[in-house]
């Protein structure tokens, strides 16, 4: 069922917090299924990784295979059979990522996002309240409203503007999910989460102003939106301050951080939820995540050292592959391209990353 809160010490580091599809223990990982899939993975390969929560994208479920097809299907959980808990990104970021590489494909207003996916497409519109109403049609258990994001190398204006359209946006989304929350009569514990994203670049001022307008209208979460990383990798300081500014009560998410390191770092500061494509993206590059004396490290499968290394890719990882296979198969079938390649690299990543997050809701990270 679903509460705003969350059971043990509270969201802002660990603990639980419900949904409509079970509850969540924090902090979690939740791997990017953008299009209702985590490729090259099922339902069943992900529940083995032991992953309980996934993130989908709006904007892309939207464009195919359409929100009435998922909805036809009963939602987003019977549509890609997936029985856990599913949070929905709003397909702000994408927005803007378009416009950033064309400008004739959109254009941002007080309305929201205009927007193409390519010039060949038709413009539509992306508003808070088309973004929140799409989100609740596929039945997603935690929606995120629509901001506005910008690059930290953008100039104060811009990034002022996108402070006040987020604000403005989220109040709009907060005033949709309400009204759909009263007509269909949902009960407390029985109505999805709403989160917010505070922005406002690496402008300390900027970041306060919108996480205190955010908290204003109020939210069951809220995640840090923008550039989280620096050019070396690192998280940047506004990721610490933005837990500053929000209430420990509230779970906060740390969207794009998929650095093991960088998570742990996050989770000492009090973030409870991350979403990244980088283990999966890496898995299929054949870039393998292991620990290290140090933490977390990388091994690089296709390289030919690995060609007679009969050795599981991690000692005591209880993934399948590292149960049944050997890193000069794993190298084999990279070298030779077969998809199941990917598929047992994605496993074990995806069960490196479930395994800290179990160390992490024990307090051992």
């Amino acid at each position: 069922m679903t509460t705003t809160g969350s059971d043990g010490e509270g969201p802002g580091a660990r603990g639980r917090l419900r949904t409509v599809h079970g509850p969540l223990d924090l902090p979690c990982f939740l791997p990017d299924a953008t299009r209702a899939v985590v490729r090259t993975l099922d339902s069943a390969d992900l529940e083995a990784c032991g992953i309980r929560v996934l993130m989908v994208n709006i904007l892309h479920l939207s464009s195919h295979p359409g929100v009435s097809t998922v909805n036809s299907a009963g939602g987003v959980h019977p549509f890609m059979g997936w029985p856990h808990p599913v949070m929905s990104d709003s397909g702000g970021f994408q927005v803007f990522s378009l416009i950033s590489k064309d400008a004739a494909l959109g254009s941002v207003s007080a309305d929201g996002f205009s927007y193409k996916l390519s010039r060949e497409h038709e413009k539509k519109l992306l508003s808070p309240e088309k973004c929140i109403r799409n989100q609740l049609r596929i039945g997603s258990d935690i929606l995120f409203c629509l901001d506005h994001c910008t690059h930290p190398d953008q100039d104060r204006q811009t990034q002022r503007e996108s402070v006040r359209n987020t604000v403005r946006w989220a109040r709009r989304c907060r005033e949709e999910f309400g009204r759909t929350v009263a007509m269909k009569a949902m009960a407390t514990d029985a109505r999805p989460l709403l989160f917010a994203v505070v922005q406002g670049g690496e402008d300390r001022d900027l970041r306060r102003e919108c996480a205190e307008g955010l908290l204003e209208i109020g939210f069951d979460g809220y995640g840090f939106g923008g550039w989280p990383v620096d050019s070396k990798g690192n998280l940047t300081e506004a990721v610490g301050l933005l837990r500053e500014l929000i209430p420990a009560e509230f779970p906060l998410h740390a969207l794009g951080v998929g650095k093991p390191g960088n998570i742990r770092k996050a989770v000492a500061m009090g973030y409870s939820m991350f979403d990244c494509v980088l283990p999966t993206r890496d898995a299929r590059q054949g870039r393998i995540v292991v620990r290290t004396e140090k933490g977390h490290g990388y091994l690089h499968i296709r390289d030919e050292k690995y060609m007679k290394d009969g050795k599981p890719l991690e000692d005591g990882c209880d993934c399948l592959c590292c149960s049944r296979y050997g890193r000069a198969y794993l190298h084999h079938l990279f070298v030779i391209g077969d998809a199941l390649a990917m598929r047992l690299a994605t496993i074990h990543n995806l069960r490196a990353y479930s395994r800290l997050m179990e160390e992490l809701q024990a307090g051992k990270g």
